[in-house]
């Protein structure tokens, strides 16, 4: 021992003591435990991301998408005739009367009072007082013609004839009206039209511009002025159909 020792050292300074010895790590252990830990890092935040991502696929609810882009038009409607807004005056006695006097003086005076004003129309469609409208009574209510004639004079139409129809139509238009004129009145028909609910059109061979109205017998009352309205813009611009998906 003494031929181990260092001169001027005790020997004791270099002797081991103690039941643990010191061990020494492989060369490259702690890069592989910093490669470990960060390798389980990556794995579980993946992990979570594909969680999300599954939750977010099965579990949201699928929202209907509109047709052709969000651009799906359906086209409004008028009010049924029995929705129409009840008339604005009520007819006096020599209105309600049957014949085509009694209702031709009606209709004289509901025309001398009412003062024809501008309404603002679509292009192409002549003003109420510009054209003649005859009022005709296909149904078995007697005054209803005269009673028609005189709500179209105060919302400005110029009235004609008022009276029973001719034999061919007398008990033969079903619907609410039909609405008669050349084809070179179109847009007058249009107009007359927009007010009944449901009215027919159809050209004859007259050479004027007169329009008739031959009220039938699903006839109730006149559409309100916005109704009318309504149902003016529709029949000169009629919207897209709307698809089967809309």
């Amino acid at each position: 021992m003494s031929m181990l020792t260092p001169p001027g050292l005790k020997g004791k300074q270099y002797r081991i003591s103690g039941k643990a010895y010191p061990r020494l790590a492989r060369p490259g252990q702690k890069r592989r435990r910093v490669f470990q830990v960060i390798g389980a890092v990556v794995a579980l935040a993946l992990i979570g991301w594909g969680t999300v991502q599954l939750v977010t696929v099965f579990g949201s609810k699928k929202k209907p998408t509109a047709a052709a882009d969000g651009h799906c038009v359906r086209p409004a409607t008028a009010r049924a005739a029995g929705d129409a807004a009840k008339p604005s005056a009520s007819p006096d006695a020599s209105a309600s009367a049957s014949g085509p006097a009694a209702s031709g003086s009606a209709s004289a005076g509901a025309s001398a009072s009412a003062a024809p004003s501008l309404m603002a129309l679509p292009a192409g469609v002549p003003q109420p007082s510009t054209f003649t409208v005859n009022v005709y009574n296909a149904t078995n209510h007697a005054g209803l013609a005269g009673q028609t004639a005189k709500l179209l004079a105060q919302r400005g139409f110029k009235i004609g004839k008022v009276a029973n129809a001719p034999a061919p139509l007398e008990g033969k238009v079903t619907g609410t009206a039909q609405v008669m004129g050349a084809n070179a009145s179109k847009a007058a028909m249009q107009l007359v039209g927009s007010e009944v609910s449901g009215a027919s059109t159809a050209m004859d061979t007259r050479t004027d511009g007169t329009v008739d109205l031959v009220i039938g017998n699903g006839f109730t009352a006149l559409q309100s002025p916005a109704q009318a309205a309504q149902a003016l813009t529709l029949a000169v611009n009629p919207s897209p159909t709307a698809g089967a998906r809309c």
